[in-house]
Formats: C-alpha cells, structure tokens, sequence
C-alpha cells in the first residue's frame, strides 16, 4: 500500500540526508520527495511517498521519530488528506494530432504552456493517478519527456502538522 508521510524537521544542514539515509540502511525505497521551508523558518516540511504493509510503515516512523532533526511526523494515508503534484510532459503534436492533444489536455484540466511546430508542453496538477490517466489517454508513444514534482499533501479539515 502507498503511504504519504509528512515530517517537520530541524532546517538545517545535513537533516534530509539523515531521513534519506535511514532509508537506504534499511533497504526502504522513496518513491517521490518534496522538501521545502515553512512559515516558521527553523522548520522545513518534508513529504514523502513510499510502499509497505501496516508493519514496515510502522518501523519506519518510528525509525524516523528517534532521528534528532525530526520534531513531527503524521502518515497522511492515514485520514482524510488532498494531494497534488504537478507534471510539466512534453508530448509529439503534429498534424491532425494537435488538436486531439489540446482537446485531452483541456479533459484533464491541463494548460499547454509552450508551443513548437511538433511538440506541446503540458503542466498538469493533480492527484498521482490524475496525471497517470492522462499519459495513458495521450499514449505513451506521444510522450518525449516528464517532468515530476512529487506528491505535496495536507490533512483535511481541523488537523495541522504543526508544533
């Protein structure tokens, strides 16, 4: 199963090495990771996603929870949550495929961004499967090149990661 883990660490030197570090000892891989400050400049929030069962989840956050930079940590997948990436994809558009590219690209809430004779750069946001449809609609032959963020997530509703 997918899980969303959201941590607030120390911004400091070294801190995202440590968590990427504990990773790799433990043979844990990341799928995507995204990293930036927050509105209390001491702290950074780190979002990551990973595959596991209930129990290797489990041992990772407390892996996590005894590193030193680490202050919070929540499983987003765990509640309600929104989540978002954003893809920039660079897809073939010539001829009478042009259009068909436009009118998918507006399907899926999509803005063509750049524009050549052959190709059309697309930004897309949206969950993980959002943008997964939408390489699988225009073919995967019409792809030239992607370009991910990784997967941002919050909690719904009352609930905050804060300190």
């Amino acid at each position: 199963m997918r899980h969303i883990i959201s941590i607030l660490l120390e911004n400091e030197p070294g801190a995202l090495s440590r968590v990427v570090g504990l990773f790799a000892q433990r043979g844990y891989n990341i799928e995507t990771l995204t990293v930036a400050p927050t509105e209390d400049a001491t702290l950074s929030r780190l979002t990551m996603t990973t595959h596991g069962d209930d129990r290797k989840i489990e041992q990772i956050t407390k892996q996590l929870n005894k590193l030193i930079e680490v202050v919070k940590l929540v499983d987003l997948s765990e509640g309600q949550h929104i989540e978002r990436e954003l893809m920039l994809i660079k897809v073939k558009a010539v001829g009478a495929q042009r259009a068909e590219i436009k009118r998918t690209a507006d399907i899926f809430r999509g803005q063509i961004v750049d524009v050549s004779p052959n190709v059309y750069t697309i930004q897309l946001t949206g969950a993980t499967d959002k943008l997964e449809a939408f390489i699988e609609a225009i073919g995967p032959g019409s792809v030239l090149e992607t370009v991910r963020t990784g997967v941002s997530g919050i909690s719904r509703g009352e609930k905050i990661l804060s300190l």
